[in-house]
């Protein structure tokens, strides 16, 4: 390898480190603490809760999640598997617990985001 080549290398790694990184950095800077909890049930909006106050959500008579210390867990399901309550706290935005047996979604949503619906989506 020549001189030219490492240095082509390391300014590409340097590179791709650079894209992996600002955006997360960014994305921490850009969250004021203001994050919502937004839980839906069979697609129909069940509720939306700060995650800022600590608190227990009874959701049906099928599961229950918690907010505390701005992270949510789900602490009981009624379904078989229990992978909801085995995946662990979520709290950056967009990162999601699913219940697919009870159709339960809690969603971490940032005070500035707009709602999309990727189903939304047309396809040519």
């Amino acid at each position: 390898m020549k001189k030219k080549d490492i240095l082509l290398i390391g300014s590409v790694v340097i590179l791709a480190a650079l894209f992996w990184l600002v955006p997360r950095v960014t994305g921490m800077l850009r969250e004021d603490g203001k994050l919502q909890l937004r839980i839906t049930v069979a697609g129909d909006e069940y509720g939306t809760y700060s995650l800022e106050k600590e608190q227990t959500i009874k959701i049906q008579d099928t599961n229950v999640c918690e907010i505390k210390d701005g992270k949510v867990t789900m602490i009981s399901a009624q379904c078989p598997d229990q992978l909801c309550r085995k995946q662990g706290p979520v709290f950056r935005p967009g990162e999601t617990i699913v219940c697919l047996p009870n159709k339960v979604v809690l969603e971490i949503k940032g005070s500035g985001e707009t709602e999309t619906n990727p189903l939304d989506a047309t396809v040519n």
